[in-house]
């Protein structure tokens, strides 16, 4: 009897055997069509031409600022008190080209800005509030502009760089 219990044994540890077997041959096959998944599709992006162009008009351009010079100083009468403010501006774009034509106007925009200024309440550029309206508006004027003059949008926005009320 002790050689049937043998034969019995035997075909089971190696029915376990050949399961061990192929769950690591499995296993294997797995780990190695991951890693060639992934060279393959980390590859396949990075040989494609046309990719590039795509994301690279999707991407902003860089800015570029440029200050307008002087500062502009505008004189108010408060209660029989003069006051005054000076602003220094710098204009945020992000085209050379368009900003370099623009600045031909820039006798407009600077009229434009000083007709803006010399019109707003004392009391009003006293707040934080008020002095971001101001900006927003002057953004506005110069934007207008922009628009007429060049065709397009050329300027962002403006940059209040200095603001002093006295």
């Amino acid at each position: 009897m002790a050689k049937s219990e043998a034969a019995v044994k035997d075909p089971a540890v190696k029915g376990k055997l050949k399961l061990i077997l192929l769950l690591v041959l499995a296993l294997l096959l797995a780990i190695g069509l991951s890693v060639g998944a992934t060279w393959f599709f980390l590859h396949k992006s990075d040989s494609k031409p046309e990719a590039e162009p795509v994301a690279a008009a999707n991407v902003k351009q860089a800015a570029i600022y440029e200050s307008m010079s002087p500062a502009f100083v505008v004189n108010f009468n408060q209660n029989g008190r003069q006051r005054y403010m000076q602003v220094s501006i710098t204009m945020q774009a992000r085209d050379q080209a368009a900003l370099d034509a623009l600045k031909v106007h820039m006798p407009v925009i600077r009229n434009n800005l000083v007709m803006l200024f010399s019109g707003q309440a004392f009391e009003s550029l006293a707040t934080p509030v008020g002095q971001e309206m101001l900006r927003q508006k002057a953004t506005a004027s110069v934007q207008e502009v922009a628009q007429k003059e060049v065709g397009k949008l050329v300027v962002d926005q403006l940059l209040f760089t200095n603001f002093v009320l006295q």
